[in-house]
């Protein structure tokens, strides 16, 4: 009898090529089928709560599979992470109810942008965060932010590429907060668009550099057409810091996670 697994997902986007599987296999989530069948004995196929492009981070991915194996949640951790390569672990496991899906049962998904706002461009931190080498208003960035809260139609941030039925989406949280050479941006909402946080941050950064005022990305978001915002941030400086789920899935909440490199090294 099958039973459904779920799984918390840390990884490095950086030398990889996004999360769904690819050709060449080096999806994030080829890697961890291979790794994850080879526990099961067979091949799993697995489903995230959002798909990351390339060069993106996750520090709290939640995926789920289907398997007729039993096996000790220490096999699902433990043995997984045995067979991943070093930049994705498996942070967690546990057995769930059939109907639990980690796309579809997921209530809000948060993610963080951390930009280096710096003369000269990132070399340690390199592949880990955005850049951009002239100041930043971060108090004019702020006030553009503020018409993007609520429920809207997203076009002008949607990626041409993007496969979502609609363009409407709730943006719950837009923050924008500088910390020394760094300028953090944290959004939450029941679900995003493809590229649209980077999107969004590459407008805010036309604003907070002066070449736009605070009102235009009201005036973006009314007018619907992505031809005319800012480009796409680059993806190095984006990370998928949490995934919330009713209480009724009783899966660990790891909080809001931060690099760990930018605690570290940079606050």
């Amino acid at each position: 009898m099958a039973v459904r697994i779920a799984l918390g997902i840390e990884y490095d986007g950086s030398g990889h090529c996004g999360w769904q599987t690819q050709p060449s296999g080096q999806g994030i989530q080829d890697v961890l089928e291979r790794a994850a069948g080879s526990i099961a004995g067979h091949r799993v196929s697995t489903i995230c709560a959002g798909r990351t492009d390339a060069g993106v981070h996750a520090l709290a991915q939640v995926v789920h599979f289907d398997t007729e194996a039993e096996r000790p949640v220490s096999a699902w951790v433990r043995g997984t992470n045995a067979l991943l390569p070093a930049g994705v672990a498996v942070i967690w496991a546990q057995r769930v109810d059939a109907e639990f899906h980690a796309r579809y049962s997921a209530r809000e998904r948060c993610y963080r942008y951390v930009l280096l706002n710096h003369p000269a461009r990132p070399a340690l931190s390199h592949g880990r965060v955005g850049w951009f080498h002239a100041p930043l208003d971060v108090e004019r960035m702020r006030a553009a932010a503020i018409p993007l809260l609520g429920e809207h139609d997203f076009s002008a941030f949607r990626s041409s590429e993007c496969q979502a039925k609609s363009p409407v989406r709730e943006l719950r949280r837009l923050e924008v907060e500088r910390h020394g050479d760094y300028v953090v941006f944290d959004f939450s909402g029941n679900a995003f668009l493809h590229h649209m946080v980077r999107n969004i941050v590459g407008s805010l950064i036309y604003v907070g550099a002066g070449k736009k005022d605070a009102a235009w990305l009201g005036i973006l978001l009314a007018g619907r057409n992505r031809a005319a915002a800012a480009p796409t941030a680059a993806s190095a400086g984006l990370y998928l810091t949490r995934v919330r789920y009713d209480v009724r899935w009783a899966l660990p909440d790891p909080g809001m996670r931060t690099p760990a490199f930018w605690i570290q090294q940079y606050t």
